[in-house]
């Protein structure tokens, strides 16, 4: 059959030579010839295939009997379907099938939620009996049974510390609550009053008594041993040991290290009980020899208590601890490391605190010295590990020798402290006083002659070539940083560095202390004032020098951070707000002066002129007064300029109020004009004060404080004007001498409209005053 199938090839049945051409159309007789091949191949094909059905008859009659047999059942398969869907459509099965199912989850919920009420019941059944045990063994003094029960319990519930083991969600909650409240509160209150019971304090005599047999609430024969194991069953021991440590280093550990005097600790060892007690009499430490009942006692030398050095300190308190040991741990290291955790930190604090900060050198070449106390401590660490009162492998333990050991920069802390404390103490105990001679009845208040050199508190700017005088404060302050900072050069790295911010805190002490301290007399005008301006500028001055005097001879390590130029500016910046506040104090006086004047109207009424008069004194009494309190001070530059700065502000407010009067009478002229003169003549000292300060600096004469103080050259103008005819007021304006003088064209020409009636002449002068030619 395969044959039968294969492709027909149309080239096969035609001639070779009329293939040739592929491309060349057939002839008509090919085409007859092809048809007849085609239909003889065909006759051919059809004979094939009626002898393959002959010979294959059998098996083509199963298959089609086969095929037969399938389209029955396919029909029969259908009716079924049919006959179904007929029933389904006549009554709803689906619905009854839903039913059924959810009876079904409902049986299988309800069979759940009874399985989980029937587990409840049991685990209630065995804890109320488990509870019951532990109540029945707490009651007849079985502690140890009933703390195991307990733990039973615990474990049962699936409660521990961080987890309660149920959840509020859960319906088997409520039912155990009232259970686990039992669990957490009952059994921890009876063992810590057997503990109570087993240790007792007597803060009088601070001694502690251990009780082995006990008896609470009827409950006797009770081992204190049993009590201890039944906590650290129910893991309640750190709970249980709290009252008793505190008490313990309350009443006898505490007493013992602060005790300033000798103390002796006397324990004794029976077998019903063990007692360690203090005293403060005699000079014996007392322990017990571990194989007899009697006391065994070691005694301390007067002069060793005088100069303790840790070994009989150390010794008492190992005593204490093994007696703790011994007594109530029972030589159990879990139990001792136990009180260990409670205890240890605040032992180690107070030891520090009062012994070990205590003998801290105060001098560097008491350091190796100190190396005794280091063993010492060490020593005492090891015997309480050995003891296993703290932990061997964690080094928080090791407080006492960790601080023992960086005693260099205890040594340098404690050096600080102290450099501060002296430096608080030298600024608040001094008075600021000015020394006699500095006085208005000293002799340089008098102007005798004697010079800055006179007192031990004068002191040299560095950078400025000049002297001025400082407080004692200052002084003693500055000598105390030079100290400090030559101990840092000699020091190590730790103890330069704690040296050097000594150093630094030390100054800046005075930024802190003496403002506060001063605060009364900064807002006067006096002399403490000018002489806190003259500290700040002291310390600006000698804190530049610093570092080229000391810090070549620095350790290598904090040269690159030993830093002081950046103080200067702040005692600057000080000196200058101090300087400014007294300038502006003096001159709101000196405006509250000149405003009782009432603007020097009407001089030519004898009472407006006692009343300018009067204002004039008080501006001569409050510049002499600054002059008293000032020239002895300040440097000359400092006191020229700041004394220039007033005057100007002084002339220039009298010279702009008499400008301003509107007329002014002939004789009022020549009241002003004797005003003007009666304030420059009793300023005449003070004027000369100036000029002597600048003598020492430079060539200066007298006609150099014109250009210094502008508004002096203009108000002595104003005095010679008051006085000048008409044209000769003109002429000095053509001339340009009045303009010399600072005044403007408006201010002549008012002051002419003030003094000269209005007439052709001033109108000739006041039109040549406009048209000037400059």
């Amino acid at each position: 059959m395969e044959s039968l199938l294969d492709t027909i090839n149309v080239r096969d049945l035609l001639s070779t030579q009329d293939l040739s051409d592929p491309t060349s159309p057939l002839s008509a007789p090919d085409l007859r010839l092809l048809i007849q091949r085609l239909e003889s191949h065909s006759l051919h094909i059809k004979s094939k295939v009626q002898s393959y059905l002959v010979s294959h008859h059998e098996d083509f009659a199963n298959l089609f009997s086969l095929c037969n047999d399938a389209v029955s059942q396919s029909d029969h398969i259908s009716d079924g379907v049919s006959n179904m869907l007929h029933l389904i459509s006549d009554r709803p099965a689906d619905a009854a099938v839903r039913e059924v199912l959810d009876e079904m989850k409902a049986k299988r919920e309800e069979l759940k939620v009874k399985r989980e009420l029937l587990g409840l019941v049991k685990t209630i059944v065995e804890v109320n009996g488990k509870l019951k045990g532990v109540r029945e063994g707490l009651a007849n003094g079985r502690l140890k049974f009933a703390a195991e029960g307990l733990r039973d319990l615990r474990m049962l519930l699936g409660v521990t510390d961080d987890d309660p083991g149920v959840d509020d969600r859960e319906p088997v909650f409520l039912a155990l609550k009232g259970i686990m409240e039992n669990i957490g509160m009952e059994m921890p209150r009876v063992l810590v009053k057997f503990m109570e019971k087993a240790v007792q304090f007597d803060g009088k005599s601070n001694r502690v008594v251990v009780k082995y047999h006990l008896e609470v609430d009827n409950i006797d024969g009770i081992q204190l041993q049993t009590v201890m194991e039944a906590m650290d069953v129910v893991g309640i021991l750190e709970y249980g040991l709290a009252k008793v440590a505190d008490l313990m280093i309350k009443y006898i550990i505490a007493p013992f290290i602060n005790c300033g005097r000798p103390i002796q600790l006397l324990e004794e060892f029976n077998p019903d009980s063990a007692i360690l007690k203090t005293s403060t009499i005699g000079v014996v430490l007392c322990g017990k020899n571990p194989s007899t009942t009697n006391w065994f006692f070691s005694f301390w030398q007067e002069d060793q208590i005088d100069n303790l050095d840790g070994e009989f300190l150390y010794s008492g308190i190992l005593l204490v601890i093994k007696f703790i040991y011994r007594s109530f741990c029972y030589q159990n290291g879990s139990w001792i490391r136990c009180f260990g955790r409670l205890t240890w930190p605040r032992i180690s604090e107070i030891i520090i605190s009062s012994f070990l900060s205590k003998v801290v050198p105060t001098n560097a070449s008491k350091l190796p010295d100190f190396q005794k106390i280091i063993k010492c401590t060490c020593d005492f660490e090891m015997a309480l590990k050995e003891l296993m009162f703290i932990s061997a492998l964690d080094d928080k333990d090791n407080r006492l020798s960790n601080f023992s050991e960086n005693v260099e920069v205890h040594f340098a802390s404690k050096k600080k402290i102290e450099i501060l404390g002296k430096a608080r103490n030298l600024l608040q105990g001094c008075d600021f006083a000015i020394p006699q001679e500095y006085t208005r009845d000293g002799p340089i208040g008098k102007n005798d002659g004697i010079s800055m050199q006179s007192t031990r508190h004068v002191v040299d700017l560095l950078f400025l070539s000049e002297r001025c005088l400082v407080s004692k404060a200052a002084k003693q302050l500055m000598e105390l940083v030079h100290h400090t900072l030559q101990d840092v050069c000699l020091s190590s790295t730790r103890v330069a560095l704690e040296f050097y911010h000594a150093a630094r805190d030390a100054m800046l002490l005075y930024e802190v202390v003496v403002p506060i301290k001063l605060e009364r007399q900064l807002d006067g005008i006096n002399q403490i004032a000018v002489l806190m301006h003259n500290d700040c500028l002291y310390f600006s001055q000698e804190i530049l020098g610093l570092a080229f005097e000391y810090q070549t001879d620095f350790p290598d390590s904090i040269k690159e951070h030993a830093v002081f130029v950046d103080l200067v500016p702040r005692f600057q910046l000080m000196a200058e707000e101090i300087l400014q506040k007294q300038v502006h104090l003096v001159i709101y006086n000196l405006k509250e002066a000149i405003d009782g004047a009432d603007g020097f109207q009407n001089t030519h009424h004898m009472q407006q002129f006692e009343t300018a008069k009067f204002s004039i004194d008080q501006v001569v009494f409050i510049l002499e007064k600054v002059h008293i309190i000032w020239e002895p001070l300040l440097l000359p530059s400092t006191y020229r300029k700041s004394l220039c700065t007033i005057l100007e502000s002084v002339f220039s407010r009298i010279t702009r109020d008499i400008l301003l009067l509107d007329d002014i009478a002939a004789e009022e002229t020549l009241q002003l004009q004797r005003l003007i003169h009666l304030m420059l003549e009793n300023l005449s000292s003070l004027l000369e004060s100036l000029v002597t300060a600048d003598q020492k600096l430079h060539d200066f004469s007298v006609e150099s404080l014109d250009d210094l103080i502008l508004s002096l050259r203009k108000i002595r103008k104003l005095s010679g004007t008051l006085y000048m005819p008409l044209k000769s007021i003109t002429a000095a304006w053509e001339n340009k001498e009045l303009l010399a003088c600072g005044f403007t064209i408006t201010e002549v020409a008012d002051f002419i409209k003030a003094i000269f009636a209005d007439s052709p002449l001033r109108k000739e002068c006041l039109w040549r005053i406009e048209n000037a030619d400059f």
